[in-house]
């Protein structure tokens, strides 16, 4: 009789609204219902921004269950944390749910011992609901699931942090996404009413729920304010309202912007909350590149000036992760970018717009289409000023003031071709300004005055074509001129004893660089030059008065260098001094139409169109992590080199890329290294060499074993006959992921076995993933080694992707029904798919369904590429 009054039913409905017909809501649902039934997964995340309606997914979960004839919890719970949480209070909603009579005079750790001993001996399933900071679960008086307990009990937490979660151990982490276009729509005419969807207001109303941009809580407080507002004059003040970022309807601030500014509030660690107000100064919905973020970051001062420009960037990494893991940055729409979502974005317009945050107030008018700035918005307590992605004609040549701005946004104006001289005297505390995409054609002489200037942008000024004297700016740190069309870097540069980054990347035009201007930058720690016009000569046939290679010895902080040379280097102690001690380079050699990019940037060597008989490269080698070879002759010579003045492997080249050779790879049967030269090499990718009959003429030469490779890509190389060749130097390739082997005319086999008698390897591909094949119309077999090994070990069970393409002789393929555990896509035309024989019975029918017709174009498009 006793247990039996303290017994609560296993689940309680608890009030709140419906997710019925919002489909990311429910498939949020759906997989947090699929981690409950999972024994291997204990305690769930479930996470996103303020108002995204994560309170709301866990109260449809809860009342799932409820609705369900029986749930596997004997009880469900259910507690609110909140923000500075209180632990007794959290503890009385668990005792009260548990019919569990208390006394507010008990004391926490006398609460935790009567809620752990009536826990556990229950299998319950416990929902803590708005987690700010991490709780212990033994103070609260919660037994912790474990693994080997076998109970089956679970912990559900919500929390706008990604940190909180992992802090709390969780195992999954479910992310709640704000919502689709039509389900914000049908959200905000549930709230709005039917005055939304009327004639003359609906197109208004559908630019107002997306100026909301899916997140439930500002959707919902927007369209219940705007219920039975029938005066399209109250639409279009709300709209606008709602562009600028200020809080205008009724409900917005109180109910939208300060729950979200307490993410804001809670943000803890160094200058984070400016780095994140910073953010706002772009335009709406824009992809912010990370590095750009962080040089701005770095010249306000707010990451530490002394460290060199590698730990600065990790810093600000460490920044933008912990604002990602907050829910107020997410990732942008490109590679290495960042975005706001737009309300937050408006809020934090509205916090640094107002005196809420002291040394960050801001005017932000970014991407709304201006033509000129005004005048009377310039106050003198402006921090941050910003007019990015405008069409900006003329800025103001008159007596503004704004003494305390550090940063000044201009990016993205291209009518704008000129910058008085009077407007920069305006911003005497400038230590950031950016008028990258901007058709200036000059800089004006008062930018010298900018004594506290760090930072100077000036990407893609397409009509730039000269710089000042900038000897002045002694605190300039980094000067980025990349895609402007400066023909010469001034003499004054070489005073910049301050500047740590010079990125003169894609300067068609640049040709003279005075001999002293680079090598007096004593703190220059990145030079890029990728793509420019300026070829760095060598000090032995230097031309008069230019910079030489051998100059960049003297920048002893050095640490990142992008260059193209006239020539290869000569071995010297000081060369070899200055390539070693680079974290990362790209040194392209030769003329520019022969560079091959390459994804491996890291420590790049390329060289193109040049003659490499009697070339030394080996010193280059040694510290490279990737090297092209382009239209270079003399190959065969330079290899015998290599083998020759052997001085031990090269195990740090991890891709080798040959192409437009007419070299045949093939020693001469004395010279050939007996260790493999290139033990870490994880990709070779061989073009356009007609005379190789196989890989394994290469591999004879260096010795190689592919114990590491990975990627095998060969195209365009007519004379081969066959891939390589099993069991003199390599009985298999445990590593390899992906072959690509495509327009080869002569090919007729991938893997060539000698006859040994009972050869077999174990097996040969046992990690291939992808298996794609071009346009080989004689190829008949992967390989003719008889066997029925040959079917069930070739291939490894774990192929994702097979394409054959233009392969009309190819009938074969050791595929077996194991395969479809593991395939995703067979790709090719319809005609091939119905002439393939697979050995085993039922393997074709089971691997159906992963077959997809190639049309016309999509091989068309295939020959494009590859051709």
């Amino acid at each position: 009789m006793v247990e039996r009054n303290y017994l609560a039913k296993a689940v309680e409905h608890i009030p709140g609204p419906s997710i019925v017909n919002q489909t990311t809501a429910s498939q949020n649902l759906a997989q947090i219902m699929d981690l409950l039934n999972d024994d291997d997964v204990l305690r769930i995340g479930v996470w996103g921004m303020g108002g995204v309606g994560k309170t709301t997914l866990v109260k449809n979960l809860n009342n799932q269950l409820k609705g369900s004839s029986s749930t596997q919890f004997g009880i469900v719970i259910w507690a609110t944390v909140s923000r500075n949480p209180d632990l007794k209070k959290v503890q009385i909603q668990l005792a009260e749910r548990l019919n569990l009579k208390t006394s507010l005079e008990e004391s926490v750790q006398r609460l935790a011992i009567q809620l752990h001993q009536r826990l556990q001996k229950k299998k319950f399933l416990l929902i803590l609901d708005d987690v700010w900071e991490t709780i212990d679960l033994d103070s609260l008086g919660v037994p912790q699931p474990q693994p080997e307990d076998h109970t089956g009990s679970k912990i559900i937490l919500t929390s706008r942090s990604l940190e909180v979660c992992r802090e709390m151990k969780t195992d999954k982490e479910v992310k709640v996404k704000v919502l689709n276009d039509e389900e914000s729509w049908q959200l905000f005419t549930v709230n709005a009413g039917m005055v939304a969807t009327s004639e003359y207001i609906e197109p208004i109303a559908r630019s107002v729920a997306r100026e909301c941009s899916g997140l439930p809580l500002a959707i919902t407080i927007v369209g219940s304010v705007m219920r039975g507002k029938t005066m399209i004059e109250l639409w279009t003040d709300a709209l606008s309202g709602l562009r600028r970022s200020v809080p205008n309807i009724k409900g917005v601030e109180n109910k939208v912007y300060k729950p979200l500014k307490w993410s804001y509030d809670s943000l803890q660690g160094k200058n984070i909350k400016p780095c994140f107000l910073f953010c706002c100064l772009y335009p709406e919905d824009f992809s912010i590149d990370v590095s750009e973020l962080v040089k701005c970051w770095l010249g306000e001062g707010l990451i530490d000036e002394w460290k060199n420009y590698e730990d600065s960037y990790n810093r600000g990494i460490a920044l933008i992760e912990n604002l990602k893991d907050s829910c107020l940055l997410e990732h942008g729409a490109y590679k290495d970018t960042v975005k706001m979502h737009d309300v937050v974005r408006d809020v934090a317009i509205w916090i640094s717009s107002s005196s809420m945050e002291d040394g960050c107030k801001s005017i932000v008018r970014s991407g709304i289409g201006l033509t000129r700035i005004s005048e009377v918005e310039m106050s003198e307590s402006l921090k941050r000023v910003s007019f990015i992605n405008n069409r900006i004609t003329e800025l103001p040549d008159c007596e503004i003031c704004c003494p305390e701005t550090v940063s000044l946004l201009l990016q993205g104006n291209p009518p704008l071709v000129r910058i008085p001289d009077g407007f920069l005297q305006a911003f005497k505390s400038l230590r950031v300004l950016n008028l990258s995409e901007t058709y200036i054609q000059s800089l004006p002489q008062s930018i010298l005055q900018l004594g506290d200037l760090r930072i100077l942008l000036l990407k893609e000024c397409f009509a730039l074509e000269e710089l000042p004297q900038l000897g002045g700016l002694s605190q300039l740190q980094v000067l980025d001129c990349s895609g402007s069309l400066i023909r010469k870097l001034p003499s004054g540069m070489k005073n910049l004893i301050n500047l740590r980054q010079l990125l003169l990347s894609r300067t068609d035009k640049l040709e003279i660089i005075q001999s002293g201007i680079i090598s007096g930058l004593s703190s220059l720690e990145v030079l890029d030059m990728t793509h420019s016009a300026y070829v760095w000569g060598l000090k032995r046939k230097a031309s008069d008065g230019q910079s030489t290679f051998e100059e960049l010895q003297n920048l002893e902080r050095l640490h990142s260098l992008s260059i193209r040379l006239k020539g290869i280097p000569s071995l010297q102690n000081e060369n070899l001094t200055l390539i070693s001690r680079l974290r990362t380079f790209k040194l392209h050699i030769g003329p520019e139409e022969f560079y091959i990019k390459s994804k491996h940037d890291k420590r790049n060597l390329s060289i193109g169109g040049l003659q490499l008989s009697g070339e030394w490269i080996g010193w280059l080698l040694t510290n490279a992590s990737s090297m092209q070879l382009n239209n270079c002759s003399g190959l065969n010579q330079m290899l015998e080199t290599l083998v020759i003045r052997n001085i031990g492997s090269y195990t740090g080249l991890k891709s080798l890329t040959i192409t437009d050779s007419y070299s045949s790879l093939r020693p001469d049967g004395v010279c050939a290294a007996h260790d493999d030269l290139l033990p870490n090499l994880e990709e070779l990718h061989l073009y356009d060499m007609p005379k190789i009959r196989s890989i394994s003429e290469l591999v004879g030469f260096l010795g190689l074993r592919f114990s590491r490779l990975k990627i095998i890509d060969v195209s365009r190389c007519d004379g081969l006959e066959y891939l390589l060749t099993c069991g003199d130097f390599i009985i298999s390739l445990p590593n390899l992921e992906t072959i690509q082997v495509s327009f080869c005319k002569s090919l007729v086999e991938l893997f060539n076995f000698p006859s040994q008698g009972n050869f077999v390897p174990e097996p040969v591909v046992p990690n291939l993933g992808t298996l794609k094949l071009v346009n080989l119309p004689w190829l008949k077999t992967l390989s003719r080694q008889d066997g029925s090994w040959l079917h069930s070990k070739f291939i490894s069970r774990a192929i994702k992707q097979v394409e054959v393409i233009r392969c009309d002789n190819l009938r074969k393929l050791p595929l077996t029904i194991q395969n479809a555990n593991t395939m995703k896509e067979i790709r090719g035309q319809v005609q091939w798919w119905c002439q393939l024989e697979l050995e085993e019975h039922n393997t074709k029918s089971s691997l159906e369904r992963f077959f997809k017709e190639m049309s016309y174009e999509e091989v068309t498009d295939v020959f494009y590429r590859y051709c």
